[in-house]
């Protein structure tokens, strides 16, 4: 998590100039002018930052200090995590630049999405699913089967994270100031006649507690759906309360799921999804031309990131996946299609990301099926 070390700092750079708060302002021709040099990746960043400066001298506090900034990390373990231990250990570091951030970590997702709405936090960070309650867009970064491989991950960011599409970052009175990966998610079975979702029939299956779309498109396949919370659902899956799963690789160490696995389960070796964390702003403490910034910033540690996960996922006995037919794949990735077409028509996935993600697959793979004949 070192890249979160840099996220901070551009967090507030923007704030740090001892301009005089009392200015006149900036004239609206002056700021156009300021906003399009802030956001050219062409101008050196010192310029960059130097446009940010002026635009935002407002910002400062009367007496001309840096304001503070709350920021809440979500973190399952706690103050002894590893996000919580990047972030305190970059606070620690602004201090050198008379920047102050006071941090709140949370081990309870729901809880911390409810204190950001409050205005409790100037940012928050989450799991992508629940950054889509701020921002459809970025929020469908972790749709169903949409990004198989971490090289299309890769470019999608790197194409959404464009000036040209900064408008998408805002979402009424929210930024999306970054997307990282967080690992792919996969199936976890307690039985490996399992071997995809539309086998799981009868099944119990996990689905978030906080979102019924999901359970209504277990219901839609035959299983059933089973409320899990990111905490219980190890202990429901291990203590054989669940028969299917979704999970990150890391979770088959972390939460021990072995046990739930047994001798007669496995893990699916197909992606389900491409988990995501994503920091989300306030707009009015965080300007979106200063998390443009921020998103540059994340989609440059990209490859970074991707190696500190797959460190952390740990290494997963050969023989606990369980291989798809060759025959059965095409299939699969069918009805993982389907399923994002339905969720696109509920309103729960933004079509033009949807969109984006299909032509990030063609073009590795341009002879797939949904290449020649595209309905996402």
């Amino acid at each position: 998590m070192k890249y979160l070390q840099t996220v901070f700092l551009l967090v507030m750079f923007s704030f740090t100039t001892q301009a005089a708060a009392a200015e006149a302002p900036v004239s609206e021709q002056r700021r156009a002018e300021l906003h399009d040099l802030a956001m050219n990746r062409e101008t050196p960043l010192l310029e960059r930052v130097a446009a940010l400066r002026e635009m935002y001298r407002h910002m400062l506090n009367d007496d001309g200090t840096v304001p503070s900034r709350r920021v809440c990390i979500w973190d399952p373990i706690g103050k002894n995590g590893p996000i919580y231990a990047a972030a305190e250990d970059q606070v620690t570091r602004l201090l050198e630049w008379d920047i102050r951030v006071n941090l709140e970590v949370y081990t309870n997702e729901a809880v911390l999405t409810e204190d950001f709405k409050a205005g409790q936090c100037d940012a928050a960070l989450m799991t992508g699913m629940r950054a889509r309650t701020f921002n459809k867009y970025t929020g469908t970064l972790d749709a169903i089967g949409a990004l198989p491989e971490t090289r299309q991950m890769k470019l999608l960011f790197q194409a959404i994270t464009d000036p040209k599409n900064a408008d998408k970052m805002v979402d009424g009175q929210y930024v999306v100031m970054g997307y990282a990966p967080a690992g792919a998610a996969y199936i976890f079975v307690n039985d490996r006649k399992i071997t995809s979702l539309a086998r799981a029939a009868g099944k119990r299956v996990a689905v978030m507690d906080y979102d019924p779309i999901q359970a209504e498109m277990v219901q839609n396949i035959g299983a059933n759906p089973v409320p899990v919370s990111i905490v219980s659902a190890g202990p429901k899956f291990n203590n054989h309360g669940l028969d299917v799963l979704p999970a990150p690789l890391g979770a088959y160490h972390i939460l021990e799921l072995h046990k739930g696995i047994g001798d007669n389960g496995g893990i699916i070796n197909y992606p389900f999804s491409q988990m995501t964390v994503q920091l989300i702003g306030k707009a009015e403490s965080i300007p979106n031309e200063v998390a443009q910034l921020v998103r540059e910033e994340f989609v440059a540690n990209f490859d970074r990131i991707i190696r500190e996960v797959n460190a952390a996922s740990g290494v997963i006995p050969d023989d606990v996946w369980i291989e798809i037919p060759q025959e059965e794949k095409a299939a699969y990735q069918i009805m993982m299609q389907q399923a994002r077409i339905a969720l696109r028509e509920h309103g729960y996935y933004d079509g033009e990301m949807l969109s984006l993600q299909r032509r990030a697959r063609c073009r590795f793979n341009q002879e797939h099926f949904e290449c020649a004949s595209p309905v996402e």
